[in-house]
């Protein structure tokens, strides 16, 4: 059973840093492209990050220069680094898996809740 498991979502003043994780289990890690995306209320999903099985990160142009994206192999893990947080930010995030030669093998977490609120 494949499962991926986010954390680290919480309520956090503009300017400030938040540390996301996604933990997986029930895939071979390595050979998945990783992902981050996030969903506004009365918006539609959108491209975070994602990092390939080889480190090849690629971000929205909306959190560049702010956001970081990085895996852990060994322990089957995705995070993302959000410093500099804006209140447009506020969203759940989602954790994606994505197969490296199957695309249509795609798997998603259930979701955590980024608040950036004074």
């Amino acid at each position: 059973q494949v499962q991926l498991v986010e954390s680290g979502g919480a309520l956090v003043q503009p300017g400030g840093s938040l540390r996301l994780s996604c933990a997986a289990s029930g895939i071979i890690f390595s050979i998945y492209t990783m992902g981050w995306y996030r969903q506004a209320p009365g918006k539609q999903r959108e491209l975070v990050a994602t990092i390939t099985s080889g480190g090849v990160t690629n971000y929205a142009d909306s959190v560049k220069g702010r956001f970081t994206i990085s895996r852990d192999n060994a322990k089957n893990t995705v995070y993302l680094q959000m410093n500099s947080l804006k209140p447009e930010d506020t969203a759940v995030y989602y954790c994606n898996a994505k197969h490296r030669l199957v695309p249509s093998n795609v798997y998603w977490g259930q979701g955590t809740q980024v608040t950036v609120s004074s």
